[in-house]
């Protein structure tokens, strides 16, 4: 059942996308790729803003389409921010880039696969040529912690793409999100005996407990920031802490940090201020800190004279889906204009 059965809906295409690149990751990851697209009602995409919606880590983007109690999945509050006149038609593409240690971060790496490049070749190739939307200036893309983080990112590193972005408490500050999760790590390891013990008890079920996803996470961010090159290193997972001590490794963590948003945005200025939007948002009371680094992120742009929108809510980390009612307007928007 529809939250709103009374307003038009759009059309949902669902297809595959065959990747070259992709193949080329090492936790045997499947290449194809699922997407799907949404159009609104009455169009057929031609000539429309494409925004492409990164996830959180555990979720792939067809789930950003699925029914949901109580709410509305993402392509429902288009169709209701369309219907009501608060947001101009655009077509949103949902990615399916989930791996086998739980998500993505977006950004290439040679454990995880080339995300970033699939992202700004093959995946926007397919969906562009099959719709005729987007194309340079009209292509914009928001996402959720780590889709906020890979929406922020690219808006740095990829900002000949991209034209707006969207980060919804994004990862940054990297010591405080990432490093108070390293001793139940430790901990985890410990247990199982090794990283590799501990993915395969958890891959085997039939269910895992509550802290065992975090861990996965925190594996997930070591091979997305610093894989180890030696192939008999499984999934090339090394931690930047000491595995007895848990005190900081002041290499592996600096080649952890080069990836914080916090510390990108010293050298990326310049690419966001092509951008036609940006817009950071975050829970003041985020449980996983996250509201400290968008501040020190916000600071930093308002010095730098980025054109930005940048706001507080009060909230958490979890459930703030309604959030898009501010930022998927502000996007199409900027993007229409």
């Amino acid at each position: 059942m529809r939250r709103r059965p009374d307003i038009p809906a759009g059309q949902l295409h669902r297809f595959k996308i065959p990747s070259q690149i992709l193949g080329s990751n090492r936790l045997g990851d499947p290449s194809d790729r699922e997407v799907i697209v949404y159009i609104p009602h009455g169009e057929t995409g031609e000539g429309l803003p494409l925004l492409v919606d990164l996830v959180g880590f555990t979720a792939g983007g067809p789930a950003h389409t699925n029914w949901k109690n109580f709410g509305e999945n993402v392509p429902e509050r288009a169709d209701r921010l369309i219907h009501e006149g608060k947001m101009p038609p655009v077509a949103i593409a949902f990615p399916d880039c989930f791996t086998r240690l739980g998500g993505n971060q977006y950004i290439d790496s040679n454990t995880m696969g080339p995300w970033a490049t699939w992202l700004t070749t093959e995946f926007l190739d397919a969906v562009e040529t099959r719709f005729k939307c987007g194309g340079w200036g009209k292509r914009g893309v928001f996402g959720k912690s780590s889709g906020g983080y890979g929406s922020i990112v690219h808006a740095m590193m990829h900002a000949d793409v991209w034209t707006a972005a969207a980060c919804h408490s994004g990862d940054m500050a990297f010591e405080l999100c990432y490093l108070p999760e390293m001793p139940s790590a430790l901990r985890a390891i410990a247990q199982k005996g090794s990283i590799e013990a501990f993915l395969t008890d958890f891959e085997s079920g039939p269910k895992y407990p509550g802290s065992a996803m975090h861990d996965l996470m925190t594996f997930a961010m070591a091979a997305t920031y610093d894989p180890d090159p030696d192939p008999e290193v499984f999934c090339g997972i090394r931690l930047p802490v000491d595995l007895e001590t848990c005190e900081i490794i002041p290499e592996r963590w600096s080649a952890w940090l080069k990836w914080d948003p916090i510390l990108l945005a010293d050298t990326h200025t310049d690419a966001l201020k092509t951008l036609k939007g940006l817009w950071i948002d975050c829970g003041r009371v985020d449980q996983y800190n996250l509201v400290y680094g968008a501040r020190r992120l916000h600071r930093k742009l308002e010095a730098a004279k980025v054109d930005h929108v940048y706001e507080e809510f009060d909230d958490n980390h979890s459930s703030v889906d309604y959030r898009m009612d501010e930022s998927l307007p502000y996007l199409a928007e900027r993007l229409t204009a």
